[in-house]
């Protein structure tokens, strides 16, 4: 396969179609800033996708697990985990999932009188770390918000719903410091002068922001300074269970928020999870919770 579009498993997305693009250019509140289309691919193998006739809108791509590339006025770019780049319209571009990889990304393709401001500086890769802070279980829950009001309306009450939501997510992004800094702080990681209850709770940050792609203990471990070994024993003696344990139990108690609170399919919610076998989530999560993924809804 040489490369696909779309029909990702577990995908989702929002294209509005030109008489709703048109409500909201046109309306007061909505023209400073709308969605045109919306969508995430989990884990997106031969991804490719290439526009030699320039379209208008911005196109925003975050990727949040694997990585991708870009090209745009002959030149090509890398994008890594935890990066985004916004493509200016007017530009013939392309993009994709690196060769023989997949990506998880998040894209929006958006415009409106203030759409350059959030833009500005941002058509090469940047990144954002996990770091005190860093709050980008924060910034998707925002996305899905903006992608949940579009799948649930297109009146102009959804629309300027969802156009405030975007200045907020694409907010996040433009003045990062500012979005991070708008919470309290915790505390930071390598520093000799930590506690050990102080480092098991960065790692634990460290865990939530990863609960939708892939995490490893080498990388839990880096992120707070120590050995794989060590950073092992410190956070089973303060919390009793292993680091992956741990971590599984993160994304299930996450699946059920997912369950009761959306209508996400199951095979979403595991791939949302960065989980692709819909059998190995669900059997972990009967495992940690006790009943099935489907059972768990009915309940609830």
């Amino acid at each position: 396969m040489k490369g696909q579009k779309d029909g990702f498993q577990g995908e989702r997305q929002v294209v509005l179609p030109p008489r709703v693009v048109e409500m909201e250019r046109d309306d007061r509140l909505a023209s400073s800033l709308y969605v045109t289309d919306i969508g995430y691919y989990p884990s997106a193998s031969h991804h490719y996708r290439e526009r030699s006739t320039p379209i208008s809108q911005f196109v925003l791509i975050y990727c949040v697990n694997g990585s991708g590339w870009y090209a745009t006025q002959g030149l090509e770019y890398q994008v890594r985990q935890g990066e985004f780049f916004i493509l200016p319209p007017g530009l013939p571009h392309s993009y994709g999932a690196s060769p023989d990889a997949s990506w998880t990304i998040y894209w929006i393709h958006f415009s409106g009188e203030h759409a350059a401001i959030y833009a500005e500086g941002m058509q090469t890769p940047q990144q954002i770390n996990v770091a005190v802070n860093s709050r980008i279980m924060d910034r998707l829950g925002i996305f899905e918000e903006i992608l949940t009001t579009l799948q649930s309306g297109t009146d102009m009450e959804h629309l300027r719903y969802a156009s405030s939501l975007l200045h907020h997510f694409l907010a996040s992004m433009r003045y990062l410091v500012q979005f991070r800094n708008a919470v309290g702080s915790r505390p930071d990681s390598g520093t000799s002068s930590l506690d050990e209850q102080a480092l098991c709770q960065s790692a634990i940050h460290f865990m939530q922001e990863h609960l939708e792609n892939r995490m490893t203990l080498q990388q839990a471990a880096a992120y707070i300074g120590y050995s794989q070994s060590h950073f092992s024993a410190l956070f089973r003696r303060q919390t009793g269970m292993s680091p992956h344990a741990y971590y599984n139990r993160l994304k299930m108690e996450r699946a059920c928020q997912l369950l009761s609170e959306t209508d996400l399919k199951v095979n979403q919610i595991c791939h949302k999870l960065g989980i692709d076998d819909q059998y190995y989530f669900s059997r972990i999560f009967s495992k940690t919770i006790g009943m099935s993924p489907t059972e768990y809804r009915e309940r609830h």
